[in-house]
């Protein structure tokens, strides 16, 4: 692996730990009932992932275009912090909204 493929890689590793942790800090914050707190949390959770399918774009491009896009271990990581990131933004986002109603 080059450093050009790292470069796409670690990206899609740290923005989807960001996404995750986000969410998880947008959850607490719903629990104490701070709304906007978890909804700024949320929001930046959401740009992470977007930041994310930036690189992930880029490989299926490559791909798509007939160009080798070998896969490895750093490969695989970072696709399952990617999913993993998304899950946890769609779960936080239903957990919140489970909140504001106890909450209400």
């Amino acid at each position: 692996m080059d450093d050009a493929q790292m470069a796409v890689i670690m990206p899609l590793i740290m923005y989807g730990g960001e996404a995750k942790s986000s969410a998880v800090e947008a959850i607490r914050a719903a629990k104490a009932g701070d709304f906007e707190k978890a909804d700024e949390r949320i929001e930046a959770a959401s740009k992470a992932i977007v930041e994310a399918h930036h690189g992930q774009t880029e490989l299926l491009t490559k791909a798509a275009n007939g160009e080798d896009v070998p896969v490895s271990i750093y490969m695989v990581h970072a696709q399952d912090h990617l999913m993993t990131g998304i899950a946890f933004v769609d779960l936080a986002k239903e957990i919140i909204e489970l909140y504001k109603v106890i909450k209400n």
